[in-house]
This record gives structure tokens, C-alpha cells and sequence, in this order.
């Protein structure tokens, strides 16, 4: 299996918390920068977080700094996105990516294997 699986979307009252899992193959996983990015009805593909393979460092995009945490356990090939203080504007299918290692440009750089997605909404 190459394309990752997303888990763990729902629906959650505004101010809640949600965590998804993302699921990869050992060698998906292990060559791979594991990011998450949504999409809304309306907007395009946005950035949400990503974890580089060499080294471990994250990054996240401007609208949910501070509230959500991306994770990985190495031992399970999952990435985790834990989101708190969610609001209605989180509400999105967020898909986990796991890209080509080292791209050095997180928004807008659609390429590797995408999971099929889950879907977020956030009732206010």
C-alpha cells in the first residue's frame, strides 16, 4: 500500500479537540516528509503541517499555529494532528500526504501520495 489512511475526523462542537491518525507502509513512511493539508468548499488546498523525515523538524501553516500539534510514532509509520480549540473555519476534508523528503516548500507543493482524506466539521 503506498497511499497513506487517514482516521479520526468527525464532528465537534467549536472550542473542541479532534486528533487524526495517518497510517503508512514501512517504506512510505521511512523515505517520506509526512504533512497534513485540508481542503474547504471554496478554497483551495492549504498547507496544515508537516514533520521531516531527516531530523524531525515542523512546520504549520499560519491559521492553525498554536493550536494544532503534528506527531509521528516511527515504530507504528503514523502521524498523528492533534486539533484543539478548533473553530468553524477548520471545517475541511484534511488529507495526510507523505512527500518526497527535503522539498523545501510546504505550501502549494501538491506532490506525493495522498490519502483518500477525512472529513472535519466544526459547529459553532
Amino acid at each position: 500500500q503506498v497511499h497513506p489512511v487517514e482516521s479520526g475526523g468527525g464532528l465537534v462542537q467549536a472550542g473542541g479537540s479532534l486528533r487524526l491518525s495517518c497510517v503508512a507502509s514501512e517504506r512510505t513512511f521511512s523515505t517520506s516528509d509526512m504533512a497534513w493539508y485540508r481542503l474547504a468548499p471554496g478554497y483551495e488546498r492549504e498547507f496544515v503541517a508537516g514533520i521531516r523525515r531527516n531530523g524531525g523538524n515542523t512546520f504549520y501553516g499560519d491559521s492553525v499555529k498554536g493550536r494544532f500539534t503534528i506527531s509521528e510514532d516511527n515504530a507504528m509509520n503514523t502521524v498523528y494532528l492533534q486539533m484543539n480549540s478548533l473553530k468553524p473555519e477548520d471545517t475541511a476534508i484534511y488529507y495526510c500526504v507523505a512527500r518526497p523528503a527535503n522539498i523545501a516548500r510546504w505550501e502549494g507543493v501538491l506532490a506525493g501520495y495522498w490519502g483518500q482524506g477525512t472529513q472535519v466539521t466544526v459547529s459553532s
